[in-house]
């Protein structure tokens, strides 16, 4: 069998990835869309609407106190899952490739898992299966984030981050609206949200076939190595630690309001919980509009003018302003411009931060490992955002305190950034 071709490695000593086995980059650009979509549509649907409404449908009085607990168990198995599921693939020998079989197991398990959260009718029933969703699904989306590393050349790299992150937004936001459209048959939304990921992740695998990895030599596994990955050294990997830094300060404050709008919009904007549920589209659609707009024209441009900083810069202090919008303001219009603001950051943001952090990971030899670390950042926070809104709510007694935590996170995140020098 004729050995693949040889990386090419610029000059700055960063290696360039094979060819593709099939299509063109552009195909692989236009299927990261959907193939994010999929999986990130369940993180807005899910934690954001349909678990807070199944939670508080079983007992209304403790709502807070139950999402908080259910959410945090859930959210260190997902922190746990990704960075071994990238390791695990890393390491992976197929005829597939290293991480398809991955990627279409964990959608299979955890649309199972799905299933069973629409059979569920107690607390406990509902925190098992929600921690077998986050650790299944985040099996699949920490090798589907290798895809950057393992096969888009670096020139293309912005482009293709701005795309996955559109599709990883569109799912978010998207989510919402659908999880609120649905939130009167949410044992069908569940349904409904399993069977997308499992066909969009079988077709993106098939379409998008992956070099075997049969003859791939792996080091020795050290369970102590492993274990550090953990540990993002600021001494060892400076640029990766204000990487990773940067990206969990930023989606914290974001999220810690975003994700928890339902519940925000009912009780401190005022809505009631009917009147918030049949918002939350409209907002939604809304921040898509901002977000959409950032992309299309953020990530491109950050490959024509060759930076990354000043856009993640940027957008995280637009997401801080947004945040004090709705503190000042808490009314519905307030929340529509927090909700436009916001977007448009969050939209630059999510354009170029993966071609970012795809030109500081430590080891080639582990990107699906290495991104599994950095996606602790994203998904951690979103995941974990009920948790830590009705941690702020129950130790300060009201909503409000949420957006002074979020706006001061949000601005640390944009400086995070700076120290990076092997970006621009």
């Amino acid at each position: 069998m004729a050995s693949a071709p040889a990386p090419t490695v610029e000059p700055d000593g960063a290696e360039e990835p094979q060819p593709l086995v099939k299509g063109t980059v552009k195909r692989l650009l236009g299927w990261i869309i959907p193939a994010n979509f999929s999986i990130f549509v369940i993180w807005g649907a899910v934690p954001a609407v349909l678990l807070q409404l199944q939670i508080t449908g079983i007992d209304p009085a403790n709502k807070v106190a139950n999402i908080t607990i259910v959410a945090t168990i859930g959210a260190f198995a997902s922190m746990i899952a990704q960075p071994l599921a990238g390791m695990l693939s890393d390491r992976t020998r197929s005829r597939f490739g290293r991480r398809a079989g991955w990627m279409v197991g964990g959608v299979l398990i955890g649309g199972l898992a799905l299933v069973g959260m629409a059979l569920a009718n107690t607390i406990v029933q509902i925190a098992i299966a929600w921690t077998i969703v986050q650790i299944a699904y985040n099996f699949a989306q920490g090798p589907l984030s290798a895809i950057l590393p393992d096969r888009v050349p670096r020139a293309a790299r912005g482009t293709f981050a701005a795309l996955a992150g559109m599709g990883a937004m569109l799912g978010a936001l998207g989510g919402q609206v659908i999880g609120s459209a649905l939130s009167s048959t949410i044992p069908a939304a569940y349904m409904l949200l399993a069977g997308l990921a499992l066909v969009v992740t079988v077709l993106f695998v098939v379409f998008n076939p992956d070099h075997s990895s049969k003859e791939q030599v792996n080091p020795p596994f050290s369970l102590g190595a492993f274990l550090r990955t953990f540990w993002v050294n600021p001494v060892a990997n400076p640029d990766f630690f204000w990487a990773f830094t940067g990206r969990l300060l930023l989606y914290t404050g974001y999220f810690a309001v975003a994700g928890f709008q339902l519940l925000i919009l009912a009780d401190y904007i005022g809505l009631g919980e009917k009147g918030a549920t049949s918002a939350i589209p409209v907002f939604g659609l809304l921040s898509l509009v901002g977000m959409i707009g950032a992309m299309v024209i953020s990530g491109p441009l950050s490959d024509k003018v060759g930076r990354r900083k000043i856009f993640v810069f940027g957008s995280s202090v637009l997401v801080g302003i947004g945040l004090i919008v709705p503190l000042v303001m808490p009314t519905y219009e307030g929340w529509m411009i927090f909700t436009l603001v916001s977007g448009i950051g969050f939209g630059m943001f999510q354009s170029v931060d993966q071609a970012l952090m795809s030109e500081v990971l430590p080891s080639k030899d582990s990107f699906a490992k290495d991104l599994g670390v950095i996606n602790i950042a994203a998904t951690l926070p979103q995941t974990l955002a009920p948790a830590v809104g009705g941690a702020i709510v129950l130790a300060f007694g009201g909503y409000a305190a949420l957006f002074p935590v979020a706006i001061v996170l949000s601005i640390l995140g944009a400086f995070a950034v700076w120290p990076i020098k092997a970006v621009k």
